[in-house]
């Protein structure tokens, strides 16, 4: 129970501070979607996704070879992993920011969307290319402070980079172009660079906050030697590198349908449909951010605490309450739908056509679930050194949306990318599971969390074909359920309760 204790302080500090920065950046979302036509936003969820995969790409699975490695060295060679971990990702950001630029204008060609200039995208390109190197010498520090103990600080640093991220967007999108027509001397400033209502401004706010994001982790990485140790890279690269490509596979799995619309639906309607869904899966981001502030409590904590004879114990405890919780929070954000829309209902104009996606957030919800899942799931293969497993599993995943993806958006659109995301999703989770027993079984409760997981279906569904809606009704069936959950789970809950008292 001790340790179960401590996972949950950590989780807690990560968790508040992971909560802070999602809620003001998902303050954005109606900040955007009221400056930009559903359409842009479609270009803007389109080159995010594509984002994504790039940061995959440039992380190179070090963050959790880092914490890996930490526990297999003697203490004074600690800082061998870390300067030889960010090695890997320094050479990787220096070769990607020289190829992006090199290559700007193919790559602007291939990603252009139905619309826009081509030169826009050029100049997209890279913003991107630096705003991404910034994030990717970025990882190792930041796994730095999570295995020396640090929740506070890497908190600040994340909740000042989505500060300053809201400001710039802010400044750029609204006071900006009301300071330039007042006074010379912002007009004098802007000129040049300086252009109302253009998308590019969000990229350069993003630039700007991740740059300032490196600047406060100078601390850290002023701590780098470059001493390259061969033996070593080429160990941990070794390590990594399934790492690497299930990252990537797993990107696929949870972006590529956004990545892919443009190709798939190339006309304006399509880039409006996305738009719809990067819109919508933001109210799904409350239940994302649980998932993330989970990681990164759990992943140190996984690792530092698998020599005690008691861990898979822990582990099984650990996924059995997490389910719950992430089920809770389910129920809670489909009983409040009603008002979480207003949201994202962009301009007068665009409001009924945001809110046309609405009845796929419970889908989205359950996927984020599933995400969850086979996130507590994989540590089973990185715990065993048996990473290339989470290739073999993410790959499947990958290859199952790839063809899901291409049979389902051209016909059903944003509503066939979400179900494939689920199908992908249960399918590794199913696969992880099977292949995690034979090879280090972990005593989870699987009836118990598939019971808890056809509650949050039956509830969400009771509320939009039956309560239709209500937000009243529904918060009230969100009572019951926590009712319900904590009459089930009593025994638990006061015994947790007590000893974080003590």
């Amino acid at each position: 129970m001790s340790g179960i204790k401590k996972f949950l302080s950590d989780t807690v500090i990560y968790g508040l501070t992971t909560i802070i920065a999602r809620v003001l950046n998902f303050l954005l979302t109606p900040v955007f979607l009221r400056k930009f036509e559903s359409s842009i936003y479609g270009i803007f969820t389109n080159l995010y996704s594509y984002a994504a995969m790039i940061n995959a790409i440039l992380a190179f699975g070090m963050e959790t070879t880092y914490f890996r490695y930490l526990q297999r060295v003697e203490k004074e060679d600690k800082e061998k992993v870390f300067n030889n971990s960010f090695i890997v990702t320094l050479f990787a950001t220096v070769i990607f920011v020289a190829t992006m630029f090199i290559f700007a204008q193919p790559i602007a060609s291939f990603i252009k969307s139905v619309d826009l200039n081509p030169a826009e995208y050029i100049i997209f390109v890279k913003l991107f290319a630096v705003i991404l190197g910034a994030d990717a010498l970025a990882v190792v520090p930041f796994a730095r402070l999570r295995a020396e103990g640090r929740p506070i600080r890497y908190g600040a640093i994340k909740i000042v980079n989505i500060g300053v991220l809201v400001f710039c967007n802010l400044f750029l999108l609204y006071w900006l172009p009301s300071l330039i027509d007042k006074y010379t001397f912002w007009q004098e400033l802007a000129e040049g660079w300086f252009r109302e209502g253009w998308l590019g401004n969000v990229f350069i706010s993003n630039l700007i906050a991740s740059v300032v994001t490196l600047a406060l982790l100078i601390p850290q990485i002023a701590k780098f030697s470059f001493k390259i140790d061969a033996a070593l890279i080429k160990s941990m690269i070794s390590y990594s590198f399934p790492i690497l490509i299930a990252n990537i596979s797993f990107i696929i799995n949870e972006h590529l349908d956004k990545m892919m619309f443009p190709k798939l639906v190339p006309t304006t309607e399509g880039e409006r449909d996305l738009g719809i869904y990067g819109a919508v899966a933001k109210i799904a981001i409350f239940l994302n951010l649980f998932v993330t502030a989970f990681r990164l409590g759990a992943e140190p904590f996984f690792f530092s605490y698998a020599k005690n004879e008691n861990s898979k114990q822990v582990y099984a405890k650990i996924m059995e309450y997490f389910i719950i919780a992430m089920v809770i929070v389910m129920i809670g954000l489909c009983a409040n739908i009603s008002w979480l829309k207003d949201f994202i209902r962009g301009g007068k104009l665009e409001r009924e056509v945001y809110w046309s996606g609405l009845h796929i957030v419970p889908i989205l919800l359950f996927n984020n679930v599933l995400l969850g899942i086979y996130m507590n799931l994989s540590i089973w293969y990185r715990l065993s050194d048996q990473t290339r497993y989470g290739l073999y599993i993410s790959g499947v995943g990958a290859i199952i949306t790839v063809i899901l993806n291409i049979v389902l958006i051209p016909t059903y659109s944003y509503v066939g990318a979400a179900l494939s995301t689920t199908l992908t999703y249960f399918v590794m989770v199913t696969l992880s599971y099977i292949l995690g027993q034979k090879n280090y079984a972990i005593p989870y409760n699987v009836i118990k969390a598939v019971g808890y997981m056809l509650i949050s279906v039956a509830s969400t569904a009771f509320m939009y074909f039956v309560l239709d809606n209500n937000v009243w009704l529904s918060n009230f069936l969100l009572v019951l359920v926590l009712v319900f959950v904590f009459y089930l789970e009593r025994k638990f809950i006061v015994n947790i309760t007590g000893k974080i008292k003590k």
